[in-house]
């Protein structure tokens, strides 16, 4: 079971370090952050805590998603419509 979970938190880290290439404050600062994180629990071996880490990192992959789909939308409306 252990390396299941590890390759969950492995995909979890790529697929934010991908999203990650675009964060507001830029892709280094998120990098650091990202890294800081799964350094913090990295010595956590209890597979229900594990579970509940990839839980948290799948909610913050939605709101990064939620975060770039907002900014397109502006960036969209910005373009096509008119202030009043």
């Amino acid at each position: 079971m252990a390396n299941s979970l590890r390759g969950e938190v492995l995909n979890l880290y790529k697929n934010l370090l991908y999203l990650g290439r675009e964060y507001p404050k830029g892709a280094d600062y998120f990098r650091s952050r990202l890294k800081a994180a799964f350094l913090k629990n990295k010595d956590v071996k209890d597979p229900e805590k594990i579970k509940q880490l990839i839980a948290r990192g799948e909610f913050v992959i939605k709101e990064l998603e939620a975060l770039y789909y907002l900014r397109k939308y502006r960036a969209m409306k910005q373009r096509y419509y008119e202030d009043d």
